[in-house]
C-alpha cells in the first residue's frame, strides 16, 4: 500500500446491496447523505460531484477490504441521488477472490460496503461536534466484513436465503429499533408467517423489503396501543 492510499479515510454507511448469482452484478448505496456515524462525521449531498466528474466511474476501484492489491471487479455506475451515493458494479467471477467474495455476500459472510476517500472541504458544528463533509475526493469503494456503524450492513442479497431466527432477531434489534424482548415476541408469533409470505412473494421482492414491511406494520401496531 503506498503512502497516498494509506492516508485515505474510510466510511461505512447503511446499504442495500443485491448480488446476482448468475453474473456477479451488485447494486446499492455506498454512502447515505446526512447520516452521522460513530465518528461524528456526516457526508453531505453533492460531496462527491467534483470527484466523480474528474475521475469518472472507471477511475473508482472496486476493492476487497480497502486493499489495493485485491481488486475484485469494476464499478459500472456511480452517481449521487437524493438519498446518497448509488453504485452498480460487477464482481469478477473469473478470478478466485471475486468468486469467494460473491459466495460470501450470498451466504451472509460479508455484508458491508465502505468508501475510501480524502476530505477536501468540511465544516464542524460547534454545538453538536459533527463534522459535515462537503467535498470528498473518492478513490475506491470496497466490499468489507465489519462495518463501523451497527446499521452499516448489507440488508439484502438477491437469490439469497432466509435469515436464521438469531440473524432475524439481530436485525430487528439493530435496524428496526425493537427491544430484544419485542424481537423475540415477533419471532415467536410472526416468523413462520413471514417465512410463508417470503416464499409466496415474487422473485423481484427483496428479503430486506419484506422484513421492513413486517417491522413497519408491527411498529405501527405498537404506536396505536
Amino acid at each position: 500500500m503506498d503512502a497516498d492510499t494509506a492516508r485515505l479515510e474510510h466510511k461505512l454507511n447503511r446499504v442495500d446491496l443485491a448480488a446476482d448469482a448468475a453474473d456477479g452484478a451488485i447494486a446499492g448505496y455506498a454512502s447515505v447523505f446526512g447520516a452521522v456515524d460513530l465518528g461524528k462525521d456526516a457526508v453531505e449531498r453533492g460531496a462527491f460531484a467534483k470527484s466523480l466528474a474528474a475521475r469518472g466511474v472507471t477511475g473508482i476501484r472496486m476493492l476487497f477490504q480497502h486493499d489495493p492489491a485485491q481488486p475484485i471487479g469494476t464499478w459500472t455506475a456511480i452517481r449521487e441521488d437524493a438519498r446518497g451515493l448509488y453504485v452498480e458494479g460487477r464482481i469478477s467471477t473469473e478470478v478466485a477472490k471475486g468468486r469467494e467474495v460473491l459466495a460470501l455476500l450470498k451466504n451472509g459472510g460479508l455484508d458491508g460496503l465502505s468508501i475510501g476517500f480524502r476530505t477536501v472541504r468540511a465544516r464542524k458544528e460547534a454545538r453538536t461536534g459533527v463534522r459535515r463533509i462537503l467535498e470528498a475526493d473518492l478513490w475506491e469503494i470496497s466490499v468489507v466484513t465489519f462495518p463501523m456503524l451497527p446499521e452499516a450492513r448489507v440488508t439484502a442479497v438477491k437469490a439469497g436465503r432466509l435469515p436464521t431466527e438469531r440473524e432475524f432477531e439481530r436485525w430487528l434489534v439493530r435496524d428496526a429499533g425493537l427491544t430484544r424482548s419485542e424481537a423475540k415476541a415477533v419471532i415467536a408469533g410472526g416468523f413462520a408467517s413471514l417465512r410463508r409470505r417470503r416464499d409466496g412473494a415474487s422473485a423481484d421482492t427483496g428479503l430486506a423489503e419484506t422484513i421492513r414491511d413486517a417491522a413497519r406494520t408491527l411498529q405501527s401496531t405498537r404506536g396505536r396501543q
